[in-house]
C-alpha cells in the first residue's frame, strides 16, 4: 500500500497517517524526519543535506528527491508506505512518479482531507487552548497569524497537486472534517475499493 496524504496544515494528516501505520504495517516518511535520519547515517546524500542546512540554505528538491528515493529502498518499505509533507510541489510529484516507476512501481491512492479553512483556524486555537489548559508547551505553529500564512504557502504550492493526481485518476477526497474516527473509516473504505480493484 503505498500512499499519499493531501491536505492544508492542520487537516488531520498525521492524526490518520499514524492509524494507517498502525493497520498496514507501514512506515509513515516524513521528509524532516528522512532529511534527518540521512544526516546522521552519513550517507552521500545526507552529507550533500547537511552542507546545505549548515550553510543555513533550503534543502533542493534534487536533494529531498534523493533522500526519498534512498529511503524508499529500504527493507521496511517493502510492503508499502505513506508520504507525509511530500511531495510538496508539481515538480516533486514528478519525481515520485519517476522513482516509482524505475523500481516497477506505483501509487496505490492519493487521499484529500477536505477541509474548511476558517474551521480549520478555529481548530488551530482550541489546539492550543487545550495545550496551555494541559500544562503543555503550545507548539509555534498554532498560533493564527503563522498558521494563516502556512494555509497561504500550501495553496500557492500543494494545492495544485489536487488537479494532477485527480487528472491521473489517483485522487480519492474524504471529508477531513468529520470527526476523527469517521475521517478513519473514510479512508479504510476508500482504499477497500482500491484494492479491490487492483486484485
Amino acid at each position: 500500500m503505498r500512499l499519499i496524504l493531501l491536505g492544508p496544515p492542520g487537516a488531520g494528516k498525521g492524526t490518520q497517517a499514524q492509524r494507517l501505520v498502525e493497520k498496514y504495517r507501514i512506515p509513515q516518511l516524513s521528509t524532516g524526519d528522512m532529511l534527518r535520519a540521512a544526516v546522521q547515517a552519513g550517507t552521500e546524500v545526507g552529507k550533500r543535506a547537511k552542507a546545505v542546512m549548515d550553510a543555513g540554505e533550503l534543502v533542493s528538491d534534487a536533494i529531498v528527491n534523493a533522500i526519498v528515493a534512498e529511503r524508499i529502498d529500504q527493507a521496511d518499505c517493502a510492503n508499502g508506505f505513506i508520504l507525509d509533507g511530500y511531495p510538496r510541489t508539481l515538480v516533486q510529484a514528478d519525481a515520485v512518479e519517476s522513482m516509482l516507476a524505475d523500481r516497477g512501481l506505483h501509487l496505490d491512492a492519493v487521499i484529500e482531507l477536505v477541509v474548511d479553512d476558517k474551521a480549520l483556524v478555529g481548530r488551530i486555537v482550541k489546539r492550543a487552548e487545550d495545550a496551555k489548559a494541559a500544562g503543555q508547551p503550545v507548539r509555534k505553529d498554532d498560533n493564527p497569524a503563522v498558521f494563516e500564512e502556512r494555509l497561504r504557502e500550501y495553496y500557492k504550492k500543494t494545492a495544485p497537486l489536487i488537479g494532477y493526481y485527480y487528472a491521473k485518476g489517483r485522487l480519492k477526497s474524504v471529508d477531513g472534517m468529520a470527526d476523527i474516527d469517521a475521517v478513519t473509516r473514510e479512508i479504510e473504505t476508500v482504499l477497500k475499493s482500491v484494492t479491490q480493484a487492483a486484485a
